[in-house]
């Protein structure tokens, strides 16, 4: 306890694997989306790429790079995509007048499990959003799932895990 945190008598992991079935028994039995989403993202995100989260949660980043992504401040967004046919799905507000490097979004299914993660730099985000048309959209970070992915590089899959296959340097913004 002398580091002000008690660990409790689950693990991480067990608490996340909790969360996702009642995040989705929820959703199966009221219609409506339990707003637990970010969080499942951001220990995914951290589990599955190497990444540190910030425990700070006035910080303008979720987590910080380790290996290849060393020293990188990266925003996590989470999406479910409970209905692909439904157009115009949106992730959540980018901070955009913040420190950042890049933003990571990670596409979970109806049970709340991660299918897939992309990664876009700042400059391919910030880019993105100066392109659409509606300005006040465009100040509060809001962009589309289907915008996002156009920028971004595919980085992790359910069925592949780490996509390295592929030829990228959006991290240099060139």
């Amino acid at each position: 306890m002398s580091s002000g945190q008690d660990k409790g008598i689950f693990s991480v992991d067990k608490l996340i694997s909790e969360a996702r079935h009642l995040a989705a028994e929820y959703r199966r039995t009221t219609g409506q989306p339990l707003g637990i989403s970010g969080e499942i993202a951001q220990h995914d995100a951290c589990q599955l790429l190497d990444l540190e989260a910030v425990k700070d949660a006035n910080s303008s980043y979720d987590a910080l790079g380790r290996g290849q992504r060393q020293g990188q401040r990266i925003q996590i967004k989470g999406r479910v995509i409970f209905d692909e046919a439904k157009k115009n799905q949106r992730i959540g507000q980018l901070k955009v007048e913040q420190e950042w490097d890049s933003v990571m979004l990670v596409l979970m299914d109806e049970n709340y499990e991660t299918d897939c993660i992309y990664e876009a730099n700042r400059l391919a985000v910030l880019d993105a959003l100066g392109e659409q048309t509606d300005s006040k959209r465009s100040k509060r970070g809001a962009m589309s799932v289907a915008k996002f992915k156009n920028v971004a590089h595919l980085v992790w899959t359910r069925q592949q895990g780490l996509v390295t296959d592929e030829v990228w340097d959006n991290q240099s913004g060139t």
